[in-house]
């Protein structure tokens, strides 16, 4: 009886070794050739956006291409303005969200206005590695610069392409401005030094969001745009050339923090194919999508990447 229990303990021992090895076969499997694997062994990156269309669609889109690729992504999008989306990725409560050159020169260091894109970049790049050890990717080709906008009637009637166009023919024009673009250094104070003119007829503050509005109702001739505006694919708006690069270049670019992408290069290799995908009229048709067609960020920002190869559906 004893020697029966005996041989009894010793199978009930090969037994449990022969599933704990299943076990682990079988876990190491997923880990290599899984998608779950790849989830567990890579950390959790917290995505942030500021507060308007194109951001938002920016962040979801390096979302969507991280979680493609097996990251798990914890959104933080819509936060706010430029300085809360900064101090928030200062402080490590995100880890990446889309900024702009010109907007990091001017609002975020305090630096002179620069017009040349890539002495922009550079200083941007190195004064952030310097000060908080955050790192600008790669720049896409879509830049977000400040601009004016005509009503294609103006254009038309008075032969206006350009800002020195506009400069000649501002005293006819009815200019629907925007809080503090009236007073501000690179607002109409700074166009008039640069260009000359630029006393209109008549100049009222308006509410960003009635800029276009009020070209298509007739109340202004002309209102303060941003060059990738998803209005300015309608063929009765036509953007102004700033012919004497009066605005600073704005290019999207991803800012991220230095230590996410030194433990995991491949995070940085995913955002720059983003972003290497994105020029001027794809951000307008984007952004349109959003603004006037009223589909969801979300949707738009999935589809785009579908359409570009850079996820599956």
């Amino acid at each position: 009886m004893a020697k029966s229990r005996k041989t009894l303990t010793i199978l009930s021992l090969i037994i449990v070794v022969i599933i704990v090895g299943l076990i682990v076969f079988v876990t190491t499997q997923t880990n290599h050739s899984g998608k779950s694997g790849a989830s567990a062994s890579k950390k959790t990156i917290t995505i942030g956006s500021k507060n308007f269309t194109e951001n938002l669609i920016l962040g979801e889109m390096y979302a969507d291409a991280l979680e493609n690729a097996g990251y798990k992504v914890n959104r933080k999008l819509n936060l706010g303005g430029t300085l809360v989306a900064h101090e928030a990725l200062k402080k490590g409560d995100i880890d990446l969200y889309p900024e702009y050159t010109g907007t990091g020169l001017l609002d975020i260091l305090k630096e002179d206005k620069r017009t040349d894109a890539d002495e922009v970049y550079r200083v941007v790049a190195k004064q952030y590695k310097d000060k908080w050890n955050l790192v600008w990717l790669n720049p896409s080709k879509a830049n977000d610069s400040q601009g004016l906008a005509v009503s294609k009637k103006i254009s038309d009637k008075y032969n206006i392409h350009t800002f020195s166009d506009f400069a000649r023919e501002s005293k006819t024009i009815n200019f629907a401005s925007t809080p503090e673009f009236d007073e501000r250094q690179d607002g109409v104070k700074g166009l008039r030094a640069a260009y000359g003119g630029f006393q209109f007829k008549s100049s009222k503050i308006y509410d960003y969001g009635l800029r276009y509005q009020l070209l298509a109702n007739g109340k202004a001739d002309a209102v303060v745009a941003f060059t990738t505006d998803g209005q300015l694919t309608n063929k009765n708006v036509v953007l102004l050339e700033d012919d004497k690069h009066f605005f600073p270049p704005y290019f999207v670019c991803p800012v991220i923090r230095e230590d996410v992408i030194k433990d995991d290069p491949n995070i940085k290799k995913i955002i720059n194919e983003v972003s290497a995908k994105l020029d001027g009229a794809k951000m307008q048709a984007l952004n349109a999508e959003v603004d006037l067609q009223k589909e969801k960020y979300q949707d738009v920002a999935k589809k785009f990447l579908v359409d570009e190869g850079l996820i599956k559906k």
